[in-house]
């Protein structure tokens, strides 16, 4: 075999599998890195303001492809800066690999400049986090990070290249290599009958959608499912989008935050939940006992440890989504039945409990943005919004429609995720429309890498929602959770930051809205403006200062904070 530099054989190596943009900031100790990628032209960079910047748009490129997104970065510092992005990725089952320089190997016991152990630091939140020291194992452990950031429940790994063993050379013919095979978990068939056993004897079963039916690329055999036997479905809020949320069987989303009240409902009507690809998280169950009530419940979860974390169910299941999926239709084609009295119900739910959004107020209320996001856009947009007041609104009142197109930072909640994850997105996607909602405090966060989309030509629209405090949140112990119906403590900036100068100052333009009568014009100016400068885009929306959401600490004891219909 011929010798090349080893970190021609790396560029091959990220070119088969798939990546063809990487996000990251250079420096000395991965230099090597970024002069094999030159050489090769064929791999887009964008160049960050900061690592954590360069891991959230990673994520969000591969949320986006289904891929594995790549974040560059150097030694020391890059690689710590880089912890709450593999952190976000891991929480949320995403693939991404981060790759580090590293000071040479024989400098690590001596504690050479920028030389930090990033593997030990990173490992609790890696999936895998190795250094190289041998330049011939250099390209199996790129294509085993790969495999290992594919397989199973997906996550993040991290790869730490000490900068002597990026120079060398390696026998490497990539014309004769290949990613290795990424195996997935088939369903036991007796466990298949036994589910479909106990779908076919419920009265009111619900079929609920994780964010595994969307990594799993399930959607479209949950919707069979649904459809064949007429079963009501649900979503989790990372597996919003799974269903469309505008068809008869959707059910809502139950929750004690992001929830809908006829999801809600109808959840604590059902008799049996098939849940897939679902943490059974407690923003999303609440008081156990209520959420578990005299319901059965079956698990499918391709990590075998997620099956009986928070609850043991009546039955678990370690299968991908899609093949169990695909291996229940097979079975279930021979009982498809018509709508009954529980779609029915569910039906009239949805119909009947809502929130409402048709306020005309000054200050704007939430819900009304919201109102008019759903009328604006249409289902092919993508969209990206963090952690705060601002993700549950959009989790109550914003709809989805497609799988991979509404994209929520859920379990970590890093505040800033929305503009570096948006770039992801549009990069991934660049003929999509992209809209990040986002809030004033989460704004200040990350807004440098707004000169990543000037930069590099990066239009997408940012809705914010602008109350204008600085908040002190205090929840109450109760039972060891969190009593949900908590106090924030308001203190007001008075002069309020003026952040479309901030968009300005970064070359990029926006405005502000105050009534309510102005949010649409604005959003169809901010489109316009968009594909005009081909740069992000503020709508800035200055809603009520002490607006709250519905939420609780059980999801049958839910405060509402505005009037219902």
């Amino acid at each position: 075999m011929p010798k090349i530099p080893v970190m021609q054989a790396v560029v091959e190596v990220l070119k088969s599998e798939g990546v063809d943009t990487v996000f990251g900031c250079p420096g000395a100790a991965i230099l090597p890195l970024y002069k094999a990628m030159e050489q090769d032209g064929t791999i887009e960079h964008l160049i960050v303001r900061h690592e954590e910047g360069a891991t959230h748009m990673a994520d969000g490129w591969s949320r986006t492809t289904g891929n594995v997104g790549v974040a560059i970065g150097t030694s020391g510092p890059a690689g710590t800066n880089m912890i709450t992005g593999l952190y976000t990725a891991q929480a949320d089952s995403v693939p991404i690999l981060c790759i580090t320089g590293q000071a040479a190997v024989s400098k690590l016991h001596q504690e050479a400049f920028q030389a930090v152990d990033i593997v030990s630091i990173a490992a609790p939140v890696t999936k895998w986090a190795v250094q190289v020291r041998e330049a011939a194992q250099m390209p199996w452990i790129f294509r085993e990070a790969f495999r290992i950031a594919r397989s199973g429940r997906p996550g993040p790994v991290l790869i730490d290249l000490p900068i002597d063993v990026q120079k060398q050379e390696i026998e490497w013919d990539a014309t004769i290599d290949e990613p290795l095979p990424v195996l997935k978990s088939a369903p036991s068939e007796a466990r298949v009958e036994r589910a479909l056993e106990m779908l076919l004897a419920a009265e009111r079963p619900l079929l609920l959608a994780g964010g595994g039916v969307i990594l799993g690329d399930a959607a479209a055999e949950l919707l069979e499912l649904a459809e064949l036997l007429q079963i009501p479905v649900q979503a989790t809020l990372m597996g919003k989008g799974a269903v469309d949320e505008d068809h008869p069987l959707y059910a809502g989303m139950t929750g004690i935050q992001t929830s809908q009240r006829y999801g809600n409902a109808s959840f604590l009507e059902s008799d049996l939940v098939l849940a897939l690809g679902a943490r059974f998280g407690d923003r999303h169950t609440g008081d156990l006992a209520t959420y578990r009530g005299d319901r059965r419940f079956i698990h499918v979860d391709v990590e075998p440890t997620q099956i009986g974390k928070v609850f043991g169910p009546d039955l678990g299941i370690v299968a991908d989504a899609k093949l169990f999926l695909r291996a229940l239709l097979e079975k279930a084609r021979a009982h498809a039945r018509p709508a009954g009295a529980w779609v029915e119900r569910c039906q009239e739910l949805k119909r009947t409990l809502l929130r409402r959004e048709d306020f005309d107020t000054v200050p704007v209320k939430a819900p009304r943005v919201f109102k008019e996001i759903n009328e604006f856009y249409g289902p092919d947009t993508y969209f990206v919004t963090a952690i705060g007041l601002y993700q549950i609104w959009s989790g109550q009142h914003q709809k989805a429609h497609k799988p991979r197109h509404y994209q929520v930072c859920g379990q970590a909640g890093p505040l800033g995720w929305e503009i570096p994850a948006a770039i992801g997105v549009k990069k991934a996607r660049p003929d999509a429309e992209v809209v990040g909602i986002v809030g004033d405090y989460s704004f200040q966060f990350l807004v440098e890498e707004l000169a990543v989309g000037a930069q590099y030509d990066v239009p997408f629209v940012l809705i914010m929602l602008n109350n204008e405090y600085l908040g002190l949140i205090r929840m109450a112990e109760d039972h060891g959770g969190y009593d949900m119906s908590y106090e924030v403590d308001i203190h007001y900036d008075t002069t309020g930051s003026d952040n479309v100068k901030i968009m300005e100052a970064y070359g990029c333009s926006g405005i502000r809205v105050a009534d309510p009568g102005e949010i649409r014009p604005s959003l169809e100016w901010a489109r316009k403006e968009a594909d005009r400068t081909q740069r992000p885009v503020l709508v800035e929306i200055m809603i009520e200062r002490e607006g709250n959401t519905a939420n609780g600490t059980s999801i049958a004891a839910m405060k509402e904070y505005e009037p219902v219909p």
